[in-house]
């Protein structure tokens, strides 16, 4: 009987449910426990929602799994040095660096696990990149084996990492960007069990839709409240 593999998963986005039932649903069969970072409540109550599906990151728990993800969050325009939880970011990629199972970092957490890793600073963009778009594949790897070239998948992040800083490292390789040179992936030959992927590709058909209604309603919000405190 084969063994059902244990995957820890970092819930990092907005969508805490949505997110979780994303995953579940590209990852059957698979026991899907998801974590939140402690630092991140510090101080206030754990939302229900987090607190009845996820449990709060325990590193000694890392050494029982079988991989590990950690998903994007929407902040991406915020410095990394001023995330409340970036430490315990910090202290979780050394972990799964010493334990050396497969990890997969998405979007935010690809940016933030990049630059830990390898320095790799990030770049804010004039604007968003949203949307879904075709994919040009320039360097093979095993999780790109079965797409061919033009493949398509979802973007959606306000930044994008250095790439002249990651060609110029010896250690890493730009598997595959999309047809206006955003990233795709990342990884490094000598560190197979790492691979840092900048799309969304978890997202469901309504995925990007989502996206774009939960932002127009904050910023209508935001408009709103400027606007009242110039009355």
């Amino acid at each position: 009987m084969t063994k059902q593999l244990k995957i820890g998963i970092l819930n990092l986005m907005h969508d805490k449910l949505d997110t979780q039932r994303r995953f579940a649903s590209v990852l059957p069969n698979t026991e899907l426990i998801f974590f939140y970072p402690r630092m991140h409540y510090l101080n206030r109550l754990v939302p229900n929602e987090v607190a009845q599906t996820s449990k709060p990151l325990n590193l000694e728990q890392i050494n029982t799994l079988d991989g590990f993800i950690i998903t994007g969050s929407p902040i991406d325009q915020i410095k990394f040095q001023d995330v409340t939880y970036i430490e315990e970011i910090r202290c979780l990629l050394n972990k799964l660096n010493q334990l050396k199972i497969p990890q997969l970092y998405f979007c935010w957490g690809a940016m933030v696990a990049l630059n830990h890793f390898y320095g790799i600073q990030k770049q804010i963009l004039s604007e968003k990149i949203f949307g879904i778009y075709p994919h040009l594949i320039i360097a093979p790897h095993p999780l790109l084996d079965r797409l061919s070239q033009g493949f398509i998948a979802p973007h959606a992040r306000y930044a994008e990492m250095d790439k002249k800083q990651i060609l110029q490292n010896p250690h890493l390789v730009i598997n595959a960007v999309d047809d206006n040179g955003h990233l795709f992936m990342v990884s490094n030959p000598d560190k197979p069990e790492q691979s840092f992927i900048f799309s969304h590709i978890e997202y469901d058909q309504n995925g990007l839709k989502d996206e774009y209604q939960r932002e127009a309603v904050s910023y209508t919000h935001l408009r709103a409240h400027e606007t009242a405190a110039n009355l």
